[in-house]
């Protein structure tokens, strides 16, 4: 397994249907925020930086699943924390649960592969991870 980051999320009235309840599009964005911070809280430089230095553009989401346990409101706060469950050659796999206090809210899977742009097509293409990438999530 690998480090664990948490970042923290306030809900707020417009992340909610109008039953109150957070809009279940809204826990995607916060694990995404999360993927993102887990790596930079990690030492893996932003993507702006990766892109000059090794023409990494991000990580994009092959594959993606969620299990929602139970509701959030507005005026709570919640904590995604995030960690990495299975490296492979071009791949990782992402662990996303989302607690307020001692409650699971919801559990998400997504699978995503560090990616660069080819130059002549413009298509996405994904890369080895680097090595020194791994190290430092670990």
């Amino acid at each position: 397994m690998s480090k664990t980051h948490i970042h923290a999320v306030q809900v707020h009235f417009g992340d909610c249907d109008p039953a109150g309840i957070v809009f279940f599009p809204n826990f995607a964005r916060w694990m995404d925020q999360s993927s993102l911070g887990f790596f930079l809280a990690c030492g893996v430089p932003p993507w702006r930086e990766l892109s000059v230095t090794h023409g990494i553009i991000g990580t994009p989401v092959l594959e993606t699943s969620t299990r929602y346990l139970m509701p959030a409101t507005y005026g709570e706060t919640i904590a995604v924390h995030t960690s990495v469950a299975e490296w492979k050659d071009k791949v990782f796999v992402h662990l996303h649960q989302i607690w307020r206090g001692d409650d699971l809210l919801c559990e998400g899977r997504e699978v995503r592969a560090f990616v660069t742009r080819n130059s002549a097509t413009g298509r996405l293409h994904s890369v080895p991870i680097p090595e020194d990438f791994k190290a430092l999530c670990m």
